[in-house]
């Protein structure tokens, strides 16, 4: 369902908030430019159009009513589907919206984005609960009348509890939505996530899989929206930054450990991506 009463863009909220809102009425095709991670849960839900998203290792292809969960820190990218023109929200949450609950609320409410698939395809009474109280959003984040940020804030945390609770009463995953192409691509990706610190050659990939190297790297974009050389930097980025907070191990072990051939290649590849050389994303974030 189109969501017409409503500008082309609508936000609220910033990454220092407990969570935060984007609405977009997109014309033409569209694809995401960025890499995408980061520390919120995110809850995307697709009004009007069609869309590729890729999650963590498997691309799924979107159509509208459904919702897409995303743990944090998982990689993702939506890219167009063929067909021009969507409309989306995205609600973000923070480790700080759940800060203050009791474990097993906190518990209940994040286990919709460890479940097995992201993608959750809601029957048409789902929909329509759903789709009031993103529109209840929605009206609150065009109007802002007196009171709009706590109302924002019990309805986003009134979407979540409505998610846990389908995702609980449903139980089993739902129908099986890639073809076997995505499957083949999802292999790949995974053997990527599992061997990022050894070498990765696209030819030696394509190899192994017993697929021609042409046809990999043109599958690989198409379903992946990632190139294969960028999706492998990122992944060896991620983990790069995730030692960089938590160990005390040298640059040069970090760089060896994530598959980068040298100290020169990482620092290059590393700044690219997270916006820092290695040392100085070491102090702005050492845990």
């Amino acid at each position: 369902m189109t969501a017409p009463l409503y500008p082309d863009i609508l936000r609220f909220g910033t990454d220092l908030d407990p969570f935060k809102l984007e609405f977009d009425r997109r014309t033409g095709p569209y694809s995401m430019n960025s890499n995408h991670y980061h520390f919120q849960h995110e809850i995307f839900y697709l009004f009007q159009g069609e869309r590729n998203y890729f999650v963590k290792d498997t691309a799924y292809h979107i159509r509208p009513g459904d919702l897409v969960l995303v743990e944090s820190n998982a990689l993702h990218k939506t890219s167009e589907s063929g067909r021009p023109n969507h409309e989306r929200i995205v609600v973000y949450y923070s480790p700080g919206f759940f800060a203050a609950l009791r474990p097993e609320e906190k518990e209940l409410l994040l286990a919709p984005f460890i479940r097995h698939t992201p993608v959750i395809r809601l029957n048409l009474q789902e929909q329509m609960q759903v789709e009031q109280l993103l529109y209840s959003m929605l009206d609150e984040m065009n109007g802002q009348t007196p009171g709009y940020t706590l109302k924002l804030q019990n309805v986003t945390a009134e979407l979540l509890l409505f998610i846990a609770r389908t995702v609980r009463k449903h139980g089993a995953q739902p129908e099986n939505l890639t073809s076997p192409a995505q499957r083949k691509v999802t292999e790949i990706v995974r053997h990527i996530n599992q061997h990022y610190g050894e070498a990765l050659q696209l030819d030696d990939i394509a190899e192994a899989f017993y697929i021609s190297k042409s046809h990999l790297s043109r599958s690989f974009k198409k379903i992946t929206g990632f190139g294969y050389t960028e999706y492998v930097n990122l992944i060896r980025v991620r983990e790069s930054e995730r030692l960089l907070r938590e160990t005390g191990w040298s640059v040069t072990r970090i760089s060896e450990h994530c598959g980068f051939d040298s100290l020169t290649h990482f620092g290059k590849v590393f700044k690219h991506i997270a916006g820092v050389p290695p040392r100085e994303y070491r102090k702005l974030h050492r845990i």
